[in-house]
């Protein structure tokens, strides 16, 4: 392989850490942070379909992320039509690679119910993922590295993307949202307890203006790897910034610009 397409191809695989929650498992890996929560989980039901659709509103989203001396813009939409049915997307390409995320989902009251997860990675290197919450079924269904495994199903169970708008469907309806939280995730050969420990509030430098952040720091099992993610309560709780280091190598996700609801977010000092 040329230099230059193993580098890109090094790269593009590194994103799936970026356009994730941060910490999430990078495609060759099955690090497995169980662990249980200090603070508060996933909220119980309290409400109707259309209520929680209408607080976790569309959006879009440009994040600038960067590792291994590489950078490649991400854009992530969220849609949701009008039975309540949500879709999260992310894309990004860099040359010959290229790399796109799918969740589809529901949300009944403050909670959201995934149904489907497809992560692909094309160029010099092709792998998909995906990861199938059928009605009915008592296992989750998911594809890693070719083969099909059966998940145990728990009904608090999310999907990689899902679980990211879950953290926001649950911080908005907390009445204080600086406590650690836990989520269950289906994650190739396993479901990951990810644990969101919170580690204070952060006044960041956007291209949209300043703006208040919450810090989570991302519980790991090995010293040496470190993920945190900053939100924004102000825009609806978005992701503002990523930062993951894992055997060296650090990824970074910053907030480019966004519109919430058709509306262009806007922070201090713009």
């Amino acid at each position: 392989m040329h230099p230059n397409s193993l580098a890109i191809s090094t790269f593009v695989a590194l994103l799936s850490v970026g356009i994730a929650i941060a910490g999430t498992a990078t495609a060759g890996s099955e690090s497995n942070s169980a662990s249980e929560a200090a603070g508060t989980a996933v909220p119980a039901d309290t409400g109707s379909v259309a209520i929680a659709s209408a607080r976790l509103s569309p959006y879009d989203a440009t994040y600038k992320t960067s590792t291994s001396g590489l950078s490649i813009k991400l854009h992530r939409s969220l849609s949701i039509d009008a039975q309540g049915s949500c879709r999260l997307t992310s894309e990004g390409k860099l040359l010959v690679a290229g790399i796109s995320e799918v969740s589809v989902f529901s949300v009944e009251g403050q909670r959201v119910r995934p149904k489907s997860y497809v992560y692909q990675l094309r160029g010099p290197v092709n792998r998909r993922r995906e990861v199938h919450f059928d009605a009915g079924d008592l296992v989750i269904r998911s594809l890693y590295k070719k083969n099909w495994y059966e998940l145990p199903r728990r009904d608090d169970t999310l999907d990689r993307m899902s679980q990211q708008e879950q953290l926001r469907l649950t911080l908005m309806n907390m009445e204080d949202p600086r406590q650690d939280l836990s989520f269950s995730v289906a994650d190739g050969r396993k479901v990951k307890d990810y644990v969101l420990r919170y580690a204070g509030d952060e006044r960041l430098e956007t291209p949209m203006g300043w703006i208040e952040t919450l810090h989570f720091e991302r519980e790991h099992r090995d010293p040496e790897r470190r993920s945190g993610i900053w939100i924004a309560p102000a825009w609806d709780f978005l992701m503002v910034r990523t930062v993951h280091v894992d055997d060296g190598k650090t990824t970074e996700a910053d907030l480019i610009s966004a519109k919430i609801a058709s509306a262009a977010v806007q922070g201090e000092g713009a």
